[in-house]
């Protein structure tokens, strides 16, 4: 799939969009795009027994108004613009795949909740690309030095408190001054939230109270609001999500949600002498 991004943006299949699939049967593996090129270079045509039949792709997926892209980092350049332009995607990350945006884009996060049908009292989590990226955003100076480092990159969302130095705008999650924070083990996601220049807001990709999204298939009815949906195949941690941990009280931890990977959170916070808060010693 080394095609540049420019050239995939001149072939239009359906309603003026697109559709990238890194593994249709029969095409070779020099890309679907560029055999396409190739093809016509040679004077040939679209193969008849192809006839776009979308039920043989091994992502069996169909044309829609949406733009199906893998997960990989020569994409990553749409997927930035698209958020500068204050536009929703979907992404694979290390636990479930989630809609973003640009937290500081208040049209963008709305969408997201319009999407879910979510209602605007759930907050949303922050993702950023790297630990270091964190404080920029929330409180960290309580933390005892290289806990964030030994939790994240990782399934966990570490829940801190905003104060008045973050960069965040107050409209995101109004009347609440934590927020959760995500550095997934996902390089995708994190190039494009070092992209960016800014947080993005992240959330689960499907409906609110509908099981979470381990492939792309999973939310297929939501494809047509989204600029693009990244592929990056079946996810293997299961629907459970990230473990949510509220990290704001100083030498204190609190589990909000079990998630994928709680024993290995706990014994990282324990390893830093953090105590279970409502917990006696």
């Amino acid at each position: 799939m080394n095609f540049p991004a420019k050239i995939v943006a001149k072939l239009s299949l359906s309603n003026g969009r697109f559709l990238h699939s890194p593994s249709l049967r029969g095409v070779p593996k020099l890309g679907f795009v560029r055999y396409l090129h190739q093809n016509r270079r040679l004077g040939g045509g679209f193969p008849k027994n192809m006839a776009w039949n979308l039920k043989r792709c091994d992502l069996e997926v169909e044309i829609k108004a949406g733009v199906i892209l893998p997960a990989m980092e020569v994409h990553a350049e749409e997927a930035i613009e698209a958020l500068k332009a204050g536009k929703v995607i979907a992404v694979p990350t290390d636990t479930l795949y989630g809609f973003a945006c640009d937290a500081c884009s208040m049209e963008a996060v709305n969408r997201i909740y319009e999407i879910k049908g979510r209602k605007q009292t759930s907050p949303l989590a922050i993702c950023v690309g790297d630990v270091s990226d964190i404080n920029r955003f929330a409180i960290t100076d309580h933390l005892p030095h290289g806990l964030l480092g030994n939790l994240l990159p990782g399934p966990v969302t570490v829940v801190l408190q905003r104060g008045e130095s973050s960069v965040l705008e107050k409209s995101l999650n109004p009347g609440l001054d934590s927020i959760g924070v995500r550095v997934p083990d996902s390089n995708f996601i994190r190039v494009i939230a070092r992209g960016s220049g800014s947080a993005l807001a992240l959330t689960s990709a499907n409906l609110s109270g509908q099981p979470s999204s381990v492939c792309i298939k999973d939310f297929e009815s939501l494809w047509d609001h989204c600029e693009y949906v990244y592929d990056g195949g079946a996810l293997p941690s299961g629907r459970a999500g990230s473990t949510v941990v509220d990290l704001i009280k100083l030498g204190m931890y609190k589990i909000l949600r079990p998630g994928s990977a709680m024993e290995e959170t706990v014994a990282i916070l324990k390893r830093y002498s953090l105590q279970e808060e409502g917990i006696a010693t």
